[in-house]
């Protein structure tokens, strides 16, 4: 048993290193998959899922669920903060399918305005606005 937890561990570090050598983009668990499928490491696709989960409850990678018809993306945090600059909504491009970060205060604002006069808590990792990025326009 003390080997296999070692394997673990060692599955879970190679896929750490992977989140902080793309961090800043999402990253879909089949773009995981295939990423090391490429660099011939094999680990199968339930591991994955199931670290991917395991690193998001620890927070050390966010999980973003755009809508039922896009996989769920992860992005690195860290592990030594497990919080962001601030929450941030996403912006998803209708035509190319890019996912953008915002973080502007505006929109923390508008946070703030739904919670105060409206008693809505909005969810930052589930909030999509949909339209077209710069290069679509």
């Amino acid at each position: 048993m003390n080997s296999r937890s070692k394997y673990k561990t060692k599955q879970r570090e190679i896929l750490i290193d992977y989140f902080k050598s793309v961090s800043g983009v999402h990253i879909t668990a089949g773009d995981v998959c295939e990423h090391f499928r490429e660099q011939g490491i094999e680990i199968g696709k339930s591991t994955i899922y199931r670290q991917l989960e395991s690193l998001v409850n620890e927070g050390i990678i966010n999980k973003y669920i755009v809508d039922v018809n896009s996989p769920a993306c992860f992005e690195y945090v860290g592990e030594e903060s497990h919080s962001h600059e601030g929450e941030c909504v996403h912006c998803k491009c209708e035509k190319c399918g890019r996912l953008i970060h915002l973080h502007c205060h505006e929109i923390e604002e508008l946070m703030g305005h739904l919670l105060s006069e409206h008693r809505f808590r909005m969810d930052p990792k589930r909030t999509v606005f949909y339209g077209l990025c710069e290069d679509c326009q």
